[in-house]
Protein backbone atom coordinates (compact mmCIF):
# COMPACT_ATOMS: atom_id res chain seq x y z
CA UNK A 1 0.00 0.00 0.00
CA UNK A 2 1.22 3.42 -0.73
CA UNK A 3 1.89 5.98 2.01
CA UNK A 4 -1.03 6.98 4.10
CA UNK A 5 -3.43 9.73 2.80
CA UNK A 6 -4.26 10.89 6.16
CA UNK A 7 -0.95 10.60 8.23
CA UNK A 8 -2.51 11.03 11.96
CA UNK A 9 -5.89 10.93 13.46
CA UNK A 10 -8.18 14.14 12.67
CA UNK A 11 -10.68 15.24 14.50
CA UNK A 12 -13.39 17.51 12.42
CA UNK A 13 -16.29 19.81 13.38
CA UNK A 14 -18.81 21.35 10.97
CA UNK A 15 -19.95 24.31 13.07
CA UNK A 16 -23.95 24.31 11.52
CA UNK A 17 -24.35 28.32 12.33
CA UNK A 18 -27.61 30.06 12.73
CA UNK A 19 -26.99 33.90 11.22
CA UNK A 20 -29.05 36.56 10.78
CA UNK A 21 -29.00 39.95 8.89
CA UNK A 22 -26.75 41.43 11.78
CA UNK A 23 -23.05 41.25 10.09
CA UNK A 24 -20.75 41.98 13.88
CA UNK A 25 -23.55 39.64 15.81
CA UNK A 26 -22.96 36.76 12.74
CA UNK A 27 -19.05 37.10 13.71
CA UNK A 28 -19.06 37.16 17.42
CA UNK A 29 -21.30 33.97 17.46
CA UNK A 30 -19.21 32.13 15.09
CA UNK A 31 -16.05 32.79 17.17
CA UNK A 32 -17.80 31.56 20.25
CA UNK A 33 -18.81 28.48 18.16
CA UNK A 34 -15.36 28.00 17.05
CA UNK A 35 -13.98 28.05 20.89
CA UNK A 36 -16.72 25.70 21.56
CA UNK A 37 -15.58 23.33 18.65
CA UNK A 38 -12.00 23.71 19.85
CA UNK A 39 -12.56 23.15 23.47
CA UNK A 40 -14.01 20.00 22.93
CA UNK A 41 -10.50 19.08 20.72
CA UNK A 42 -11.43 19.68 17.08
CA UNK A 43 -7.93 19.95 14.54
CA UNK A 44 -10.18 21.41 11.86
CA UNK A 45 -13.43 23.81 12.29
CA UNK A 46 -15.74 24.52 9.37
CA UNK A 47 -18.17 27.07 9.36
CA UNK A 48 -20.92 27.16 6.34
CA UNK A 49 -21.38 28.87 3.08
CA UNK A 50 -22.37 32.76 3.71
CA UNK A 51 -21.55 32.39 7.58
CA UNK A 52 -21.14 36.14 8.28
CA UNK A 53 -24.40 37.33 5.90
CA UNK A 54 -27.43 36.37 4.96
CA UNK A 55 -27.56 33.96 1.86
CA UNK A 56 -28.75 35.32 -1.44
CA UNK A 57 -28.08 37.70 -4.69
CA UNK A 58 -29.55 40.41 -2.84
CA UNK A 59 -27.19 40.60 -0.02
CA UNK A 60 -23.83 39.87 -1.75
CA UNK A 61 -22.83 43.13 -2.26
CA UNK A 62 -24.05 44.87 0.82
CA UNK A 63 -22.30 42.21 3.03
CA UNK A 64 -19.05 41.38 0.99
CA UNK A 65 -15.76 42.36 2.04
CA UNK A 66 -12.10 42.82 0.18
CA UNK A 67 -10.22 39.96 1.34
CA UNK A 68 -7.18 41.78 -0.26
CA UNK A 69 -5.38 45.37 0.76
CA UNK A 70 -3.97 45.36 -3.05
CA UNK A 71 -5.71 47.69 -5.36
CA UNK A 72 -3.39 46.37 -7.78
CA UNK A 73 -5.03 45.00 -11.43
CA UNK A 74 -3.68 42.04 -10.47
CA UNK A 75 -5.51 40.92 -7.47
CA UNK A 76 -7.91 39.22 -9.42
CA UNK A 77 -5.16 36.52 -10.29
CA UNK A 78 -3.12 36.63 -7.71
CA UNK A 79 -3.63 33.87 -4.74
CA UNK A 80 -5.31 35.80 -2.24
CA UNK A 81 -2.72 33.28 0.39
CA UNK A 82 -0.07 35.10 -1.57
CA UNK A 83 -1.28 38.56 -0.96
CA UNK A 84 -1.22 40.96 1.50
CA UNK A 85 -4.12 41.21 3.94
CA UNK A 86 -6.96 43.50 4.16
CA UNK A 87 -6.86 46.19 6.96
CA UNK A 88 -9.96 45.58 9.61
CA UNK A 89 -12.20 47.66 8.35
CA UNK A 90 -12.27 46.26 4.72
CA UNK A 91 -12.80 43.06 6.15
CA UNK A 92 -13.94 42.32 9.46
CA UNK A 93 -14.57 38.84 8.99
CA UNK A 94 -10.55 37.67 7.75
CA UNK A 95 -9.78 39.59 10.92
CA UNK A 96 -11.73 37.62 13.29
CA UNK A 97 -11.10 34.44 11.59
CA UNK A 98 -6.99 34.99 11.66
CA UNK A 99 -7.46 35.68 15.24
CA UNK A 100 -9.65 32.88 16.31
CA UNK A 101 -7.61 30.40 14.41
CA UNK A 102 -4.31 31.60 16.20
CA UNK A 103 -5.96 31.26 19.56
CA UNK A 104 -7.57 28.19 19.42
CA UNK A 105 -4.57 26.73 17.78
CA UNK A 106 -6.36 25.07 14.83
CA UNK A 107 -7.32 24.72 11.33
CA UNK A 108 -10.09 27.27 10.58
CA UNK A 109 -12.25 27.03 7.45
CA UNK A 110 -14.42 30.15 7.29
CA UNK A 111 -16.93 28.44 5.06
CA UNK A 112 -17.73 31.22 2.71
CA UNK A 113 -18.12 34.86 2.52
CA UNK A 114 -18.95 37.41 0.00
CA UNK A 115 -16.08 39.00 -1.71
CA UNK A 116 -15.11 41.91 -3.47
CA UNK A 117 -12.15 42.67 -5.78
CA UNK A 118 -11.90 46.43 -6.37
CA UNK A 119 -10.09 46.07 -9.06
CA UNK A 120 -12.38 44.16 -11.34
CA UNK A 121 -15.67 45.76 -9.43
CA UNK A 122 -16.44 41.74 -9.15
CA UNK A 123 -18.11 39.98 -6.68
CA UNK A 124 -16.97 36.47 -5.42
CA UNK A 125 -18.38 33.69 -2.92
CA UNK A 126 -15.11 33.15 -1.90
CA UNK A 127 -13.93 30.26 1.21
CA UNK A 128 -10.71 31.00 3.27
CA UNK A 129 -8.94 28.40 5.59
CA UNK A 130 -6.40 29.58 8.62
CA UNK A 131 -3.62 27.93 9.56
CA UNK A 132 -3.20 27.30 13.60
CA UNK A 133 -0.97 30.29 13.53
CA UNK A 134 -3.61 32.47 11.97
CA UNK A 135 -1.99 32.47 8.53
CA UNK A 136 -4.18 32.49 5.48
CA UNK A 137 -3.10 29.28 3.23
CA UNK A 138 -5.84 28.38 1.05
CA UNK A 139 -8.93 30.40 -0.58
CA UNK A 140 -11.37 29.09 -3.01
CA UNK A 141 -13.40 31.06 -5.14
CA UNK A 142 -16.56 29.32 -5.83
CA UNK A 143 -16.26 27.64 -9.45
CA UNK A 144 -19.70 26.52 -10.27
CA UNK A 145 -22.51 29.61 -9.43
CA UNK A 146 -25.86 28.27 -8.57
CA UNK A 147 -28.17 29.27 -11.62
CA UNK A 148 -31.22 27.29 -11.50
CA UNK A 149 -34.85 27.40 -12.49
CA UNK A 150 -37.30 24.33 -11.14
CA UNK A 151 -40.73 25.46 -12.05
CA UNK A 152 -43.22 25.66 -9.27
CA UNK A 153 -40.39 25.43 -6.64
CA UNK A 154 -37.44 27.48 -6.99
CA UNK A 155 -35.58 30.20 -9.41
CA UNK A 156 -32.24 31.11 -8.46
CA UNK A 157 -29.46 32.74 -10.13
CA UNK A 158 -26.00 33.28 -8.16
CA UNK A 159 -24.25 35.00 -11.26
CA UNK A 160 -26.59 37.71 -11.67
CA UNK A 161 -24.42 38.85 -9.13
CA UNK A 162 -21.29 36.64 -8.52
CA UNK A 163 -18.33 35.82 -10.83
CA UNK A 164 -16.78 32.32 -10.62
CA UNK A 165 -13.69 31.46 -9.36
CA UNK A 166 -11.41 29.54 -11.84
CA UNK A 167 -9.37 26.87 -10.28
CA UNK A 168 -8.94 23.25 -8.43
CA UNK A 169 -8.05 24.15 -4.51
CA UNK A 170 -5.72 21.70 -3.55
CA UNK A 171 -4.07 22.58 0.00
CA UNK A 172 -1.43 20.98 2.30
CA UNK A 173 -2.55 20.94 5.77
CA UNK A 174 0.55 19.44 8.09
CA UNK A 175 0.75 17.46 10.13
CA UNK A 176 -2.65 15.63 8.43
CA UNK A 177 -1.90 15.55 4.79
CA UNK A 178 -3.70 17.09 1.86
CA UNK A 179 -7.88 18.42 1.49
CA UNK A 180 -9.91 19.44 -1.30
CA UNK A 181 -12.03 22.83 -0.64
CA UNK A 182 -14.92 23.36 -3.03
CA UNK A 183 -18.33 25.67 -1.70
CA UNK A 184 -21.89 23.80 -2.28
CA UNK A 185 -22.82 23.89 -5.82
CA UNK A 186 -19.25 22.79 -6.70
CA UNK A 187 -20.00 19.14 -5.27
CA UNK A 188 -22.55 18.38 -8.60
CA UNK A 189 -19.63 18.48 -10.47
CA UNK A 190 -17.66 15.60 -9.52
CA UNK A 191 -14.37 15.92 -11.78
CA UNK A 192 -13.20 19.04 -9.14
CA UNK A 193 -13.52 16.17 -6.50
CA UNK A 194 -11.86 13.13 -8.81
CA UNK A 195 -9.06 15.88 -9.28
CA UNK A 196 -8.44 16.88 -5.55
CA UNK A 197 -8.41 13.39 -4.51
CA UNK A 198 -6.36 12.15 -7.24
CA UNK A 199 -3.84 14.36 -6.42
CA UNK A 200 -3.73 13.24 -2.81
CA UNK A 201 -6.64 14.93 -0.90
CA UNK A 202 -8.11 12.29 2.13
CA UNK A 203 -11.20 15.07 2.76
CA UNK A 204 -13.11 17.19 0.17
CA UNK A 205 -14.47 19.96 2.54
CA UNK A 206 -18.13 21.44 1.10
CA UNK A 207 -19.18 24.41 2.89
CA UNK A 208 -22.75 24.73 1.50
CA UNK A 209 -26.39 25.88 1.71
CA UNK A 210 -28.86 23.68 0.15
CA UNK A 211 -32.53 24.52 0.16
CA UNK A 212 -35.62 23.00 0.39
CA UNK A 213 -36.01 21.74 -2.84
CA UNK A 214 -32.84 20.18 -3.82
CA UNK A 215 -31.79 19.61 0.09
CA UNK A 216 -33.99 16.65 0.33
CA UNK A 217 -32.83 15.24 -3.17
CA UNK A 218 -29.69 15.54 -3.19
CA UNK A 219 -27.63 16.95 0.18
CA UNK A 220 -26.80 13.20 1.03
CA UNK A 221 -26.99 11.93 -2.41
CA UNK A 222 -24.10 14.71 -3.57
CA UNK A 223 -21.92 13.82 -0.03
CA UNK A 224 -22.18 9.65 -0.53
CA UNK A 225 -21.67 9.63 -4.14
CA UNK A 226 -18.70 11.92 -3.88
CA UNK A 227 -16.66 9.68 -1.21
CA UNK A 228 -17.84 6.55 -2.86
CA UNK A 229 -16.45 7.92 -6.24
CA UNK A 230 -13.04 8.64 -4.62
CA UNK A 231 -12.73 6.68 -1.23
CA UNK A 232 -12.04 9.48 0.71
CA UNK A 233 -13.70 11.45 3.56
CA UNK A 234 -16.80 14.05 2.48
CA UNK A 235 -17.72 16.94 4.80
CA UNK A 236 -20.72 18.72 3.78
CA UNK A 237 -21.27 22.39 5.95
CA UNK A 238 -24.65 23.97 6.15
CA UNK A 239 -26.22 27.01 7.87
CA UNK A 240 -28.65 26.50 10.36
CA UNK A 241 -32.43 26.31 8.99
CA UNK A 242 -34.33 29.72 9.73
CA UNK A 243 -37.62 29.53 8.33
CA UNK A 244 -37.92 33.51 9.24
CA UNK A 245 -35.26 34.25 6.56
CA UNK A 246 -35.43 35.20 2.79
CA UNK A 247 -34.00 31.43 2.10
CA UNK A 248 -34.17 28.69 3.69
CA UNK A 249 -31.15 26.28 4.30
CA UNK A 250 -31.83 22.43 4.27
CA UNK A 251 -29.30 21.94 7.24
CA UNK A 252 -28.12 18.57 7.79
CA UNK A 253 -24.52 19.51 7.76
CA UNK A 254 -22.95 15.96 7.75
CA UNK A 255 -19.92 13.63 7.49
CA UNK A 256 -19.09 10.42 5.47
CA UNK A 257 -16.47 8.39 5.39
CA UNK A 258 -14.08 6.38 2.38
CA UNK A 259 -17.11 3.97 2.38
CA UNK A 260 -20.02 6.34 1.94
CA UNK A 261 -21.19 5.85 5.92
CA UNK A 262 -22.31 8.68 7.51
CA UNK A 263 -20.83 9.01 10.64
CA UNK A 264 -21.88 12.21 11.72
CA UNK A 265 -24.98 14.55 10.79
CA UNK A 266 -26.88 17.73 12.02
CA UNK A 267 -30.68 17.98 12.10
CA UNK A 268 -31.96 21.53 11.17
CA UNK A 269 -30.93 23.58 14.55
CA UNK A 270 -27.96 24.79 15.20
CA UNK A 271 -25.51 21.83 16.10
CA UNK A 272 -21.82 21.48 15.73
CA UNK A 273 -20.93 17.79 14.39
CA UNK A 274 -17.80 16.34 15.29
CA UNK A 275 -15.89 13.18 13.56
CA UNK A 276 -12.58 11.48 13.76
CA UNK A 277 -11.01 11.16 10.90
CA UNK A 278 -8.58 7.67 10.33
CA UNK A 279 -6.03 7.53 7.50
CA UNK A 280 -6.82 3.28 8.28
CA UNK A 281 -10.11 3.83 7.71
CA UNK A 282 -9.15 5.32 4.20
CA UNK A 283 -6.83 2.35 3.33
CA UNK A 284 -8.93 -0.13 4.81
CA UNK A 285 -12.19 1.20 2.27
CA UNK A 286 -9.07 0.67 -0.74
CA UNK A 287 -8.04 -2.38 0.22
CA UNK A 288 -11.21 -3.97 0.17
CA UNK A 289 -12.60 -2.68 -3.03
CA UNK A 290 -9.12 -1.36 -4.76
CA UNK A 291 -10.88 0.94 -7.76
CA UNK A 292 -7.40 2.94 -8.21
CA UNK A 293 -5.66 -0.44 -9.70
CA UNK A 294 -8.76 -1.15 -11.79
CA UNK A 295 -9.25 2.14 -13.55
CA UNK A 296 -9.25 1.28 -17.33
CA UNK A 297 -7.21 4.73 -18.92
CA UNK A 298 -6.96 2.92 -21.99
CA UNK A 299 -10.82 3.20 -22.72
CA UNK A 300 -11.34 6.68 -21.37
CA UNK A 301 -9.01 9.73 -19.93
CA UNK A 302 -7.83 10.27 -17.18
CA UNK A 303 -9.09 13.33 -16.03
CA UNK A 304 -6.53 14.06 -13.15
CA UNK A 305 -4.10 14.71 -16.16
CA UNK A 306 -5.47 17.18 -18.19
CA UNK A 307 -5.01 20.88 -18.58
CA UNK A 308 -6.25 21.62 -14.45
CA UNK A 309 -6.11 25.22 -13.26
CA UNK A 310 -4.48 25.68 -10.05
CA UNK A 311 -4.33 29.29 -9.73
CA UNK A 312 -6.82 32.15 -10.49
Amino acid sequence: MPPSLLKQPLKLALIQLATGSNKSHNLSHAQSKIQEAARAGANLIVLPECFNSPYGTQYFPQYAEELSSSSSSTTATTELAKSEPPTEAQSPSYHMLSRTAAETKTYLLGGSVPEYVAATKKYHNTSLLFSPTGDLVAAHRKVHLFDIDIPGKISFHESEVLSPGNKVSLVDVPPYGRIGLAICYDVRFPELATVAARHGAFLLLYPGAFNLTTGPLHWELQARARAVDNQVYVALCSPARDLDASYHAWGHSMVVDPNAEIVGQAGVEEEIVYAELRGERIEEVRKGIPLEGQRRFDVYPDVAKGDIRWKE
